[in-house]
C-alpha cells in the first residue's frame, strides 16, 4: 500500500510540475506586460528599469527557476494589476469559486441520479431516451453558450433570476446550472450502468420474491449500492468544475478565481495568471490522487498492480 501512494503522489507531483511549466511559458506569448504598465511615451530607460525590477529581462529559463523555488515556499510574487500579494488575492477570490461549484455539483446530482436510476428501471422507455438525450444535451454545448441562453431566457426574457453577480442566493443559481450541465451525461451514464448491475442481482431478486416494495428495493438497497462508483468519481466532477468555471464566471460576471485569472491574462498580469492556473492544477491533481487511492482501499488488486 506504501508503494502505490507513493507512486501515486510522485505521479500528481510531476503532474503539477509539467502544468507549471506550460502556463509558464504560454503566459510570456501573450507580451511583454511592461507595454501595458507604462505610459507609450514613457522612455526607454524607464522601461528597461521596469523590468529589471519585475525580473524580465533574465531568461526565461532562470525566470522561471525563481518562480519555482519562491512557489515552493509559498510565494507567488505581488500582481501588477491589483498590486497586492498573489497569494492574498486568489485566498480572496477562491470561496466565491469553490461556492460556484459546490452548487454547480448539487445541481448536477440532482439532475443525474433520478435520470440514472428511472432510466435504468425503465430501460428502453420513453424516459429512458428522454434522460440520455437531456444528458447529451447539456454535454453537446459549450458551458459559456448554455450561459447565454440562460441569460437571454430567464434574466432578460422572464426577468425571474439576476444575469450577474454574486450578492444573494439567486445569483448562484443561473452560473450553477451552465456550470454543472456538463457533466450530467457522464455522471447519468455511471448511474444508469450501476443500477443495471445491481438490479439484475439476486439479493434484489429476493426481496421482489418475499414482496418487499419496489420503491424500498430501488432507493434503499440498489441505489446504495450503485451510488458507490458515482461518490467515488465525485471528486474528480468537483474538480473539474472548479476549472471550468473560468469561462461561467466571465459570462456571469461572478467574482471568483477563474474571472481574476482571465482579467489576469488580458492584462499580462503573469503572477496571478501562473498562480492561479497552478491552484486549479494542484486542486485537480489531488481530487485524482484521492479517487486512486479510493479505489485503492477497495480494490485491492489496484493498489498491487505495477
Amino acid at each position: 500500500m506504501t508503494r502505490f501512494v507513493l507512486r501515486r503522489v510522485l505521479q500528481g507531483m510531476f503532474s503539477i510540475l509539467g502544468a507549471s511549466v506550460i502556463i509558464f511559458v504560454v503566459t510570456r506569448l501573450s507580451g511583454d506586460p511592461v507595454v501595458l504598465m507604462l505610459p507609450p511615451e514613457a522612455p526607454e530607460a524607464m522601461v528597461s528599469q521596469m523590468r529589471e525590477r519585475l525580473g524580465l529581462d533574465l531568461p526565461i529559463w532562470q525566470q522561471y527557476f525563481m518562480f519555482l523555488s519562491d512557489a515552493v515556499t509559498g510565494d507567488f510574487g505581488n500582481s501588477y494589476r491589483w498590486e497586492m500579494p498573489v497569494l492574498e488575492l486568489i485566498r480572496e477570490r477562491l470561496p466565491a469559486t469553490i461556492y460556484l461549484a459546490s452548487a454547480a455539483l448539487v445541481f448536477s446530482l440532482m439532475l443525474s441520479i433520478p435520470f440514472g436510476v428511472l432510466s435504468a428501471v425503465w430501460r428502453g422507455s420513453w424516459f429512458d431516451r428522454f434522460a440520455k438525450g437531456v444528458a447529451m444535451l447539456g454535454q453537446a454545448m459549450p458551458n459559456f453558450w448554455v450561459g447565454l441562453l440562460l441569460i437571454i431566457v430567464f434574466a432578460i426574457g422572464l426577468e425571474w433570476l439576476p444575469a450577474y453577480g454574486a450578492d444573494t442566493p439567486k445569483h448562484v443559481i443561473l452560473p450553477a446550472i451552465a456550470l454543472g450541465w456538463y457533466p450530467v451525461a457522464a455522471q447519468t451514464r455511471i448511474v444508469r450502468s450501476a443500477m443495471l448491475d445491481v438490479l439484475d442481482s439476486d439479493y434484489i431478486r429476493m426481496g421482489r420474491s418475499v414482496g418487499v416494495p419496489e420503491g424500498v428495493l430501488i432507493w434503499k438497497y440498489a441505489f446504495r449500492n450503485a451510488a458507490v462508483p458515482l461518490v467515488t468519481m465525485m471528486g474528480v466532477y468537483f474538480a473539474s468544475m472548479l476549472g471550468g468555471a473560468f469561462v461561467v464566471e466571465v459570462v456571469f460576471a461572478w467574482p471568483g478565481l477563474g474571472r481574476t485569472v482571465v482579467e489576469a491574462l488580458f492584462a499580462r498580469d503573469f503572477p496571478v495568471v501562473q498562480a492561479g492556473v497552478l491552484f486549479a492544477a494542484l486542486m485537480f491533481v489531488a481530487a485524482n490522487l484521492v479517487v486512486d487511492l479510493s479505489y485503492g482501499l477497495i480494490d485491492p488488486r489496484i493498489r498491487n498492480d505495477r
